[in-house]
């Protein structure tokens, strides 16, 4: 498996494996993040096809319950779902904890929804620890041009980052 940073291409490869919930793919959305500056939307793959990805908001978490301010690890996601407990979302972790500390930070956040214990569990081995309770609110096109709006309890995580290198493999 491989790390990388995603590229202009890789966003409808993206959608083709995962889908989309609307018009406008989430993927597009944090491309157009990166490029403005505000991410690093980093994609894993195996045998030459996507099977996860997450971005790293270098600007925090957008819920104002968060006040803490460090890069936010966030749309972690792994398919199919057969491909997960394989090690895949710990490494995409490991990728952008080290682009953090390669900028120097040393603190790294990560959201959880309430109702998702398997990753809750996964973000406890990997450090992170509870900060605050906070709710996120997002939107996305439907594909029929409806402005859907979401709202999921979630609890914010973060973690100091040990200095040095971890051995991650990155493309």
């Amino acid at each position: 498996m491989e790390i990388t940073v995603c590229r202009s291409g890789d966003v409808a490869l993206l959608d083709r494996y995962l889908g989309s919930p609307g018009a406008t793919s989430f993927r597009a959305r944090r491309f157009a993040r990166q490029e403005a500056g505000e991410c690093t939307y980093l994609v894993a793959w195996l045998d030459g096809r996507p099977v996860g990805h997450t971005e790293l908001r270098w600007i925090g978490c957008a819920a104002p319950e968060v006040t803490l301010h460090c890069p936010e690890i966030g749309g972690l996601a792994v398919w199919p779902e057969e491909l997960r407990s394989r090690g895949i979302g710990t490494e995409l972790i490991r990728a952008a904890e080290e682009l953090a500390r390669e900028r120097g930070l040393t603190t790294v956040g990560i959201g959880v929804g309430k109702d998702n214990p398997r990753a809750a569990a996964l973000y406890a081995r990997l450090g992170y620890r509870p900060v605050t309770d906070y709710l996120d609110r997002y939107t996305y096109e439907d594909h029929d041009g409806t402005i859907r709006e979401c709202v999921d309890a979630c609890v914010f995580l973060v973690r100091e980052l040990p200095s040095g290198r971890l051995d991650v493999k990155r493309a």
